[in-house]
């Protein structure tokens, strides 16, 4: 019997003074909800699943609600699930009418032969495994309507917003069956453009899981991040032998010199160990074990 690991991150990104305890919070209440799956016994995917529902429903994330806006001044929603025993994911994008993404991911990982599903087929797809439809409005806020509109009369750049908008949501996780599991979960960045899908929900990109080499979560600028494949690359490397926070340090070293790209990953294996690295000016993070549990802002 493999003794459980849970390892979340709340996003890596110039996370404002103002908003350091909010994410410190939220970070370990995710931690505390995915952890209580945990010792009950339940799975990996039930540990990851429940984390990132708690950061979904906690305004302070861009996830769920609360998320930044697009250009329009919608909500829209990202997320993949992926199971490290089988293989098998579910993913959903630009959906925006699901309080919970990460949820739906689920049931299109337990209750489809798809891996895949996006916009109003995903939302359909929802409704016919009775997931409730909500509201756009329902998603949005007005701390985000004002920076959007913000952002909007000062005409910033794309590189301007990408360096200031990653607050990705993911969790990694470790059962006592030894099964990995990981899960992310986004609203994208801010004033993207509709329709853009960026790496959170992306297989191999923001989030891969194989119970062979690593449990991954990515967060950061996520063009970048879709080129170089980079979860499955950092999976890769804990594969051929490499200790998760060795990889996970080279993962960031070759987003920042292959692309000038930058970000945030945890990392998890088999064997209970543990690699977390980031470029950005801050990264949430925090981990579980038997033996303890830490949470805090990176710099």
């Amino acid at each position: 019997m493999n003794k459980p690991v849970l390892v979340v991150h709340g996003g890596g990104w110039a996370i404002p003074d103002d908003m350091v305890e909010a994410h410190l919070n939220g970070v370990r209440a995710a931690l505390a909800a995915g952890w209580k799956e945990l010792e009950r016994g339940r799975s990996s995917l039930d540990a990851v699943e429940a984390a990132v529902k708690v950061m979904e429903d906690d305004e302070a994330f861009d996830a769920g609600r609360g998320s930044f806006l697009n250009r329009d001044g919608r909500v829209q929603l990202d997320a993949l699930m992926m199971d490290g025993a089988t293989l098998r994911a579910g993913g959903v994008g630009c959906v925006e009418r699901i309080r919970n993404p990460i949820h739906l991911a689920r049931i299109v990982l337990e209750d489809s032969p798809h891996v895949y599903f996006v916009g109003p087929g995903a939302e359909r797809f929802a409704e016919e495994h009775g997931v409730p439809l909500i509201a756009n409005k329902d998603l949005v806020i007005a701390r985000e309507v004002q920076r959007l509109r913000g952002l909007q009369a000062r005409g910033e750049s794309p590189a301007d917003v990408f360096s200031a908008s990653h607050d990705t949501v993911g969790a990694v996780g470790l059962d006592k069956n030894g099964n990995l599991a990981a899960a992310t979960s986004t609203g994208g960045t801010l004033n993207k453009t509709p329709g853009r899908v960026g790496d959170s929900s992306l297989i191999g990109c923001g989030c891969y899981a194989d119970n062979q080499s690593a449990g991954v979560s990515t967060t950061g600028w996520g063009e970048p991040i879709m080129k170089l494949v980079l979860a499955k690359w950092t999976a890769d490397r804990v594969a051929a032998g490499a200790p998760p926070q060795q990889a996970a340090s080279e993962a960031i070293a070759y987003l920042q010199k292959r692309l000038s790209g930058h970000g945030g990953i945890i990392v998890l294996d088999g064997q209970g160990r543990v690699g977390i690295a980031h470029n950005t000016p801050r990264l949430a993070w925090g981990f579980a074990t038997p033996e303890q549990q830490a949470s805090g802002i990176k710099r």
